[in-house]
């Protein structure tokens, strides 16, 4: 079974502590503060691996965590980095945002990774935060929480030839004769409900086919298996269109291959414009001299692709067929296909981010609530025990403008401000 669709949640690591410490040794008085750094937290990293097929494991595990950063220690010691998660997936995987709907990264090559979502940073120890008159600073600084989002891991297989055409005019049958795969092969539609992938091994070359199936009128709004099925032909170079040539079902050749076309244009012109080689199938169920069948020639050669008649079972003109998709493929190969321009999202703003030093004030019941990304690191880092620490606290809020803007906005005295679950008495000093 392919599974080639899942959704996932990724959790990075959290950045250690800083280290509140003090110098302790004999005959040194006042050795002053000396406590180390936290660790960063560790990455969450999504990177395509060759020898993985369908996103099957993610079926079973939903929620994958990296590992935190370590606290700070004295003597300067700096906190263990927190170990980078790993999480491999097929080569052709599309990581998506949940919660945007962007882009995060299409990864294509064996080995190709990128970060889904940065370790937060480390906290600061209190040998940062010693200056000229803060001698004995009794506070550090907190790690950065670890990014949490929900991914969608959306696979488009890699294959270098795709079958296309209606359910049931035997393109499972042709990638079993051209390839050691073993589809499902039955007399009824949608016989295939997965993807098949096999290699042709063909004069002293091979390449990858890919049995697409599910293709209805309407699959590009979404009908029959359409969507699920038509995103995989994004990847081939060279598509194989298989029609029945026979009318054995009671339709016309010419109206499916017409109708087929349609839903590929529909769907994508670049996924139209490809190279594309037709296969008259079941020509062992007509004659080649029919009328209807040389009608149907003229109609697609008239509009530039080639004919090939075969017979998928007996192998007949399959020979032939293979040896016009791997010229074809090879014309592709010499002139590589531009590449497409995808604009791909950093979604891990750090502290450069205009917004990360932003102080949001809203009026809430009877408190004023103050919150913010730098706000909050500070407000966890503070030790409320230390008048040291509390000033710290409060230079950053005026600094930021907060009390000037408390004041415009009607504070008075004796109001309370909230900052997470604390709350804080006003009084104009001055």
């Amino acid at each position: 079974m392919l599974v080639d669709r899942a959704r996932i949640e990724i959790v990075s690591g959290k950045g250690g502590n800083g280290c509140v410490s003090f110098r302790r040794e004999p005959f040194v008085p006042d050795g002053g503060p000396d406590g180390g750094d936290g660790g960063k937290g560790g990455d969450v990293i999504i990177m395509a691996d060759k020898n993985l097929r369908t996103l099957m494991d993610f079926r079973y595990k939903r929620k994958y965590v990296a590992e935190n950063g370590q606290d700070g220690r004295k003597k300067k010691c700096f906190g263990k980095k927190g170990n980078d998660l790993v999480i491999r997936v097929p080569m052709g995987t599309v990581v998506t945002d949940e919660e945007t709907g962007l882009v995060m990264k299409d990864l294509v090559e064996d080995g190709e990774s990128f970060v889904a979502a940065k370790g937060g940073k480390g906290g600061k120890g209190n040998v940062h935060f010693k200056n000229s008159v803060r001698q004995a600073p009794n506070f550090a600084e907190a790690g950065n929480p670890g990014k949490s989002r929900v991914i969608i891991l959306n696979l488009k297989m890699i294959a270098d030839v795709g079958l296309v055409g209606f359910p049931n005019v035997g393109k499972s049958s042709l990638l079993s004769v051209c390839t050691s795969a073993s589809p499902k092969i039955e007399n009824y539609h949608f016989t295939t409900i997965d993807p098949n992938l096999g290699v042709v091994n063909i004069h002293d070359t091979s390449f990858v086919m890919a049995d697409i199936a599910g293709i209805i009128e309407g699959a590009h709004e979404g009908l029959g298996l359409g969507l699920r099925f038509l995103k995989h032909i994004e990847r081939t170079r060279v598509l194989i269109h298989v029609v029945d040539a026979s009318g054995s079902e009671g339709r016309d050749p010419i109206e499916d291959f017409d109708t087929i076309n349609r839903e590929l244009a529909s769907y994508s012109e670049k996924v139209a414009s490809k190279p594309m080689i037709v296969a008259a199938n079941k020509i062992d169920l007509t004659d080649e001299d029919d009328p209807d069948y040389q009608k149907f020639v003229k109609h697609v050669t008239d509009l530039g692709y080639p004919v090939f008649p075969i017979s998928a079972p007996i192998r007949y003109g399959v020979d032939d067929l293979l040896n016009a998709a791997l010229n074809t493929l090879q014309r592709t190969l010499e002139e590589p296909e531009p590449e497409e321009e995808i604009e791909y999202f950093d979604f891990d703003a750090d502290d450069t981010d205009p917004d990360y030093r932003n102080v949001e004030i809203i009026r809430e019941d009877d408190a004023w609530v103050l919150t913010g990304k730098q706000l909050m690191k500070i407000f966890n880092s503070t030790n409320f025990n230390d008048f040291g620490s509390l000033r710290y606290l409060y230079k950053y809020i005026e600094k930021r403008g907060v009390i000037s803007k408390l004041q415009e906005m009607g504070i008075e005295e004796g109001d309370t401000i909230r900052i997470d679950d604390y709350e804080f008495e006003y009084w104009d000093e001055y």
